[in-house]
């Protein structure tokens, strides 16, 4: 691979549902400006972003659709727990604010 494709920006959007999957699924992936637009729609729809060089790599290899796999429930389940207690805080913030 050379030094121009790594540092190719490159982004994976997942979802999680648990009526529909017993994991998260990649919904979106993609490189350059496709990886921008990924970023600007979550951005402009308040969708929380973390970035993981490391992640990205891994998850940019599945198809959409697929659940991630099993050795990635750990460290994915940490960051969704994460924006779950931010998403928290926040709310607390604006009912307290109110």
């Amino acid at each position: 691979m050379s030094e121009k494709d790594l540092s190719r920006k490159k982004a994976v959007a997942l979802r999680y549902d648990q009526n529909v999957a017993e994991a998260p699924q990649v919904k979106a992936k993609g490189t350059g400006v496709v990886a921008d637009q990924i970023i600007e729609l979550a951005q402009q729809n308040n969708i929380p972003i973390q970035e993981d060089t490391a992640l990205v790599e891994l998850l940019s290899k599945l198809e959409l659709d697929q659940q991630i796999p099993e050795e990635l429930f750990e460290v994915v389940a940490e960051i969704m727990a994460m924006i779950y207690r931010m998403e928290k805080r926040v709310a607390e913030n604006e009912q307290g604010g109110a």
